[in-house]
């Protein structure tokens, strides 16, 4: 019996982490509407068989097949690969797939289900997932990919509000972003960004003809706080097009925010690294830090460089809001004195941004995350005073997966506040 459990332990530590792929079938967790098919396509393109694993079904799934019986002789546990990424410090996040390892290691039959993860710490590096000579371009096609749905999301909350016709973003976006995947899965192994760009150019050309003109400007409503919730349209109780619903037009901040601050933070910790090896006299730290400074700014500026591309090419024919550098949102936070970047957490992300937003021309701010999250609780804490003050219509969404009556009341509240905000302020740019 020792035996057995020692057994156990062994193969659940070799079955999470860094699980090179191989010719297993590789599950992706559904983030959001764009960023996921777009990623999973990319994938193929590197001839990783990457599939997307819906998210929010398992309650219907596991209602359907709990009859006791064990899992027919057709499914190999073994050939399969389950993507959860994880982070450091105090979130959940990093405890989730330890979590779900527990979960399927319960199962006998489960246990040769293999879990991979990239981590923060390194900037989510492929390396030990990945074939050795496809890392530097599965990162360089991947993080494109997902620059690639931030675009086509701010695409479809910039357009729909306006829309000359009911259905016409959603379908339109639809066939977008099947054409956007086959671009990625035909050329993502290469160098894909000229092929994109083509396609997205004309994909965004054709949603300009769709906006009606006549319509007023609407309340521009920020939104910021923990990225999966924010984006995960069934979590967060489809929020957006509940705002739209009673008047917004929403800005939602971005995939590729979380990843740029990543990069960022790393070259924040390795300066910081450096100079203590400095300090210290010891050359081997130093050595060390130069090496990983350099490698996240090479990747923070490159990051940047696409993403400023991406962007510039969608605006050239609508005015999509663009994405703004992480030094900028530290810049904003030492400005205000409330919050210090060398706290690493989403709240270094999502204070600023609604300072952006009070001050940058929108008409509220919504703050979303799952309930009792630590940095978004304490992001609530310090902003509330200071929005109170300015007079600046803001609004926090916790959520735990429960149907909460007062939500639409609390909307349409806030959604009144902000179109008083429209009608005294205006929108600037």
């Amino acid at each position: 019996m020792e035996a057995t459990q020692e057994t156990d332990r062994q193969f659940s530590s070799q079955a999470v982490g860094r699980v090179r792929l191989g010719h297993s079938r590789f599950l992706i967790p559904d983030m959001n509407r764009a960023t996921t098919p777009l990623l999973a396509a990319t994938l193929r393109s590197f001839d990783i068989d990457a599939h997307i694993l819906p998210t929010y079904k398992g309650l219907d799934f596991g209602r359907k097949f709990t009859s006791g019986k064990r899992l027919g002789k057709a499914f190999q546990a073994g050939r399969y690969v389950f993507f959860m990424p994880e982070t450091e410090g105090p979130c959940r996040f990093g405890m989730y797939n330890k979590y779900q390892r527990i979960v399927l290691d319960s199962f006998p039959e489960l246990r040769a289900l293999r879990i991979t993860a990239a981590t923060s710490t390194d900037g989510y590096s492929p390396e030990g997932i990945f074939e050795a000579e496809h890392i530097r371009s599965s990162r360089k096609a991947s993080y494109l990919a997902m620059v690639l749905g931030d675009v086509m999301e701010r695409f479809i909350w910039r357009v729909r509000p306006y829309e000359k016709a009911p259905g016409q973003t959603d379908a339109l976006a639809g066939q977008a972003l099947r054409r956007l995947a086959g671009v990625l899965e035909q050329h993502g192994a290469a160098d894909p960004l000229d092929h994109v760009l083509r396609e997205l150019d004309e994909i965004i050309a054709e949603g300009r003809a769709i906006i009606d003109s006549r319509v007023a400007p609407k309340p521009r409503i920020g939104i910021v706080g923990e990225i999966y919730l924010r984006m995960h349209q069934d979590s967060n109780q489809d929020l957006i097009r509940v705002l739209e619903k009673y008047g917004a037009e929403v800005v939602n901040a971005s995939m590729g925010e979380w990843l740029n601050y990543v990069s960022y933070d790393g070259l924040r910790l390795a300066r910081r690294k450096l100079r203590q090896g400095l300090k210290l006299f010891r050359p081997h730290q130093v050595k060390s830090a130069i090496k990983e400074m350099l490698s996240f700014m090479i990747t923070l500026l490159y990051q940047e460089r696409i993403q400023k591309q991406v962007f510039k090419c969608a605006q050239r024919h609508i005015d999509i809001a663009a994405d703004h550098k992480i030094g900028q949102m530290e810049k904003i936070l030492k400005q205000s004195g409330v919050f210090s970047f060398d706290i690493p957490t989403e709240a270094c992300l999502s204070i600023p941004g609604i300072i952006h937003c009070a001050r940058g021309g929108y008409n509220g701010v919504v703050n979303v995350y799952p309930f009792t999250c630590m940095p978004s609780t304490t992001t609530s804490a310090v902003v509330r005073p200071l929005m109170r003050e300015w007079c600046f219509p803001y609004l926090d969404a916790p959520y735990d997966g429960s149907c909460q009556p007062n939500r639409e009341a609390a909307i349409r509240t806030f959604m009144y506040q902000a179109e008083q905000h429209l009608a005294r302020h205006g929108r600037g740019h």
